[in-house]
């Protein structure tokens, strides 16, 4: 069991009429138009770059333990059969900090490729994230999930801007490898925690409606926000009160730090992995730093 999101997959096929189709029931897959001739196909798909990285990183190297981690997530989840005794049995940790120099690479990557859960696809590159991070008037979230079979590598990125005692929310995105585990539960509550501490009174959230994004079209609904405005092309606005949320029972410990390691640019790979294991244990063991549910 891969776990892969549909925008993962590249489907090739000679039929035009099958393409149409797959591209009408699941316009996340990539569907390239090709020419009669099969000689003509390579530098179709090379041109369109499907396969190409713009970074590397050591979640990527370890992408073949991650599947494996995944199986056995699978084969846990059918032999307890009851889907909240099984996230409890995984013992999850959520682990949040603010955006960070060792992180920026995979939070750039990770932004990059996600389109399936993007409330609204807005993209960040490395540079724009260095300064998101540095910005005093954005709130700014890097999470990792690990849990009894195995790290799940950073699994999401929220961007929230500060707009004197309201927060709205211009970036939540998550991996698709981690839906169904109440993460992004465990996210919102830990944004509420530092809004209260901040003064802040309420929560806004957009979504941007996309031909990939439907899965989250309902996510704030479903987080207990209500509505606050929509326009024509389908893009809904919603409201969270602060003093109106309650803090939910969840499967996971959350643990934050209010920095991270930060290492110099140009810094080896090696060492940078180095950096990202020592992160992930430091928001592990943070003293006094971990947020329940209730």
């Amino acid at each position: 069991m891969l776990d892969l999101g549909l925008e993962s997959f590249v489907l090739l096929d000679d039929n035009p009429a099958e393409r149409k189709r797959v591209r009408d029931a699941l316009p996340a897959v990539a569907v390239p138009e090709l020419p009669a001739d099969p000689a003509g196909w390579i530098p179709v798909v090379q041109a369109a770059g499907y396969f190409e990285h713009a970074a590397f990183s050591d979640e990527d190297r370890r992408r073949g333990d991650l599947y494996k981690a995944n199986l056995r997530r699978a084969e846990q989840m059918q032999k307890i059969g009851d889907h909240d005794d099984y996230l409890r049995s995984l013992r999850m940790t959520l682990a949040i900090a603010p955006f960070d120099a060792v992180g920026r690479k995979r939070i750039a990557q990770l932004i990059a490729k996600s389109n399936q859960f993007n409330l609204t696809t807005r993209r960040y590159g490395e540079a724009e994230i260095a300064a998101l991070q540095a910005d005093p008037d954005r709130e700014t979230v890097q999470a990792r999930l690990a849990d009894v079979f195995g790290d799940n590598g950073m699994i999401s990125t929220v961007v929230c801007r500060r707009r004197d005692r309201l927060w709205e929310v211009e970036s939540w995105i998550m991996s698709c490898r981690v839906l169904g585990r109440r993460v992004e539960e465990a996210i919102l509550q830990h944004l509420v925690k530092r809004a209260r501490a901040a003064g802040v009174t309420e929560i806004i959230g957009h979504y941007l409606p996309t031909s990939k994004n439907a899965l989250v079209s309902d996510h704030y609904s479903k987080l207990g926000f209500r509505p606050a405005g929509g326009d024509a092309d389908g893009s809904t606005k919603w409201s969270l009160p602060i003093d109106g949320y309650s803090e939910k029972d969840l499967p996971m410990a959350i643990r934050a730090l209010e920095s991270a390691p930060i290492l110099a640019e140009g810094t080896s790979g090696e060492l940078r992995a180095e950096a990202d294991d020592f992160l992930i244990n430091a928001l592990a063991e943070a003293p006094g730093e971990i947020e329940r549910g209730k």
